[in-house]
């Protein structure tokens, strides 16, 4: 019974690999990351994209109100 089109391409697209996904290996890092490296890294994560949310939350009955 021959296989539909769609699966066979489906099958040799992953059979494939053109792009790599992700470099993983099962070496320890290169360099330790501090624990304020960490909490800089996830406070400036915290701030974009919290920080924009935020202030449309809070202005939000400003962008409500028709502008005259």
């Amino acid at each position: 019974m021959p296989l539909p089109t769609v699966y066979r391409l489906f099958r040799s697209t992953l059979r494939t690999q053109l792009v790599p996904v992700a470099n993983l290996t099962s070496k320890p890092a290169k360099h330790n990351i501090t624990l304020g490296e960490h909490a800089i890294a996830m406070t400036a994560l915290f701030v974009a994209i919290m920080g924009p949310s935020g202030w449309i939350l809070s202005h939000l009955e400003d962008y409500k109100k028709k502008k005259q």
